[in-house]
């Protein structure tokens, strides 16, 4: 997979979002440590507005939340293009941690945060793998269906 992160941004046709607003007072959209960049969680805007909400495995099938979780990357590249100017100046993903909001019988957690992992990939290549865990959660911020946090190692 040659090319820049940006390049394959725009070979791909991926437009990133407009880097959504923080839903606290105290915190903010990332913070750079070092080589670190830690981007706090954020969850799935719609292009046309609003947030994807409702329970994994009753109201959103494992396809439809597996497009959040994707939703949700993208926004988490947006925060994290606005924070180190390029995407192009990321050496590699670190960690993801994805949440989803699912009924207790739901197990499919991983196919859900394959959306986010899927898309560093392709972004990345083999610099967008990454340590991850996924699991699942009795609710989340105003009813959205999986949140998703990222470390990234930049240059």
């Amino acid at each position: 997979m040659g090319g820049s992160a940006e390049q394959r941004l725009q070979e791909r046709g991926i437009e990133l979002p407009k880097v959504p607003p923080v839903a606290g007072v105290n915190n903010v959209p990332f913070v750079r440590s070092g080589n670190l960049v830690f981007l706090s969680g954020l969850g799935p805007s719609r292009p046309e507005g609003g947030l994807a909400t409702g329970k994994v495995g009753r109201d959103v099938t494992v396809d439809e939340a597996y497009q959040h979780a994707r939703l949700t990357g993208l926004a988490l590249l947006a925060v994290l293009r606005a924070g180190i100017g390029s995407l192009d100046n990321v050496s590699r993903a670190v960690k993801v941690l994805g949440m989803v909001n699912a009924v207790p019988e739901f197990t499919d957690h991983p196919k859900v945060v394959n959306g986010c992992s899927d898309l560093f990939v392709e972004v990345f290549g083999e610099r967008g793998r990454h340590a991850r865990s996924a699991v699942g959660m009795g609710s989340l911020p105003f009813g959205i269906t999986v949140e998703i946090e990222a470390i990234f190692e930049v240059a």
